[in-house]
């Protein structure tokens, strides 16, 4: 398993590639298709990140010593971010996610590429995720 830096240099070099930010918003939407997806059972309320403007499933699970997250969004653009974040910290050590700085987002441009609301949606799933694995640290 790579890294958490290893896996953002990765998506950084692979966002180089594209010019347009046309390209780079769908390989977004590929990677959301290519989601390992939440199970429909888990599409409930417990799981559901608040603060985002489309809907979004998130679920840890807790294995081996690292986490690894399903998850699903109404949206296409959403269910790419997501799918982003889960690349990156999917099947990392608890306290590895909690320290993440995630620059890659800034070095790919993201952020100033969103809208106000998408860009508090992709806060709010950082911050889920990194809260689940604060309290996955201390187990």
């Amino acid at each position: 398993m790579n890294s958490i830096d290893e896996i953002e240099n990765s998506l950084v070099e692979d966002f180089n590639t594209f010019t347009e930010w046309s390209d780079k918003y769908e390989y977004i939407i590929d990677l959301g298709k290519n989601l390992t997806l939440i199970p429909e059972q888990f599409k409930i309320d417990e799981f559901k990140v608040k603060g985002c403007q489309s809907q979004v499933w998130l679920k840890p699970e807790y294995k081996d010593g690292k986490i690894f997250f399903y998850a699903d969004s109404d949206a296409i653009i959403t269910k790419g971010l997501i799918a982003l974040l889960v690349k990156v910290l999917s099947g990392q050590k608890p306290e590895d996610i909690v320290n993440s700085k995630l620059n890659f987002l800034d070095k790919i441009g993201m952020k100033e590429h969103l809208s106000p609301t998408r860009s508090n949606g992709l806060s709010s799933m950082i911050n889920y995720m990194k809260k689940y694995a604060e309290v996955y640290s201390k187990k």
